[in-house]
């Protein structure tokens, strides 16, 4: 169910994406630091699970063609100083970027906590529910239709690559906030959470044994 359903002036969906890009950006440095103190963000006593291998040869690829075209746009540029500076500027910006977009896959996994779970994906998407929200979580794994929403029908599916494999029921309907505007962001109320290639990755310091984990065929809440 999405809660909000009237449709955007431009206006509005004008300031909603500079928003974005702000955050955004200040999320790529972000990664970058957690990446160098390697301090991914996992909470105290929590599990992180990784979601990235999908697409971490795409990522690499694209990280070392951007690195490749900046001295090969230099070259070819060097005789115009203000052409050679403009793009020298743009090549490094990307490159951060997309440095930046794999650390945030790789500091920010999904988590399991003592008070929940965290879905994420990149650099935005960060979702929260709490052990209470939460009936069940099985392995079911479920290929998807490019371009669907992220919510259809009271399920919010977190794709990788189109596919989800793990199935989180809710106990009630739970409101969540996606970024961006509707279909694909906005408030809408969930019911059941799927989430894709989850692996175990991280875990911090005094995790809490009693935390109900993914790596069950069937977890459910006692």
């Amino acid at each position: 169910m999405t809660v909000t359903a009237h449709t955007p002036s431009r206006s509005v969906r004008a300031g909603s994406l500079l928003r974005r890009a702000m955050h955004v950006e200040k999320r790529v440095y972000t990664s970058i630091g957690r990446a160098l103190l390697r301090r991914p963000a996992v909470p105290t006593g929590g599990t992180g699970i990784a979601y990235h291998r999908p697409v971490l040869t795409v990522l690499i690829i694209f990280i070392v063609l951007s690195a490749i075209e900046i001295p090969v746009i230099d070259l070819i540029v060097h005789r115009w100083v203000p052409v050679r500076i403009g793009f020298l500027i743009l090549g490094i910006w990307g490159l951060t970027w997309m440095v930046g977009l794999l650390c945030a896959m790789l500091m920010r996994p999904h988590s399991i906590g003592p008070d929940g779970i965290r879905v994420r994906n990149g650099l935005e998407i960060d979702v929260p529910f709490s052990w209470d929200d939460i009936a069940s979580i099985a392995i079911v794994t479920r290929v998807d239709q490019p371009k669907t929403p992220r919510v259809v029908d009271g399920v919010y599916s977190e794709r990788m690559q189109y596919e989800t494999n793990i199935q989180v029921e809710l106990e009630r309907p739970v409101t969540v906030s996606l970024p961006g505007m509707p279909p694909h962001g906005g408030i809408h109320e969930v019911t059941t959470v799927r989430s894709g290639r989850m692996t175990r990755r991280h875990a911090s310091p005094q995790r809490a044994p009693s935390s109900p984990g993914l790596s069950s065929r069937r977890c459910v809440r006692p």
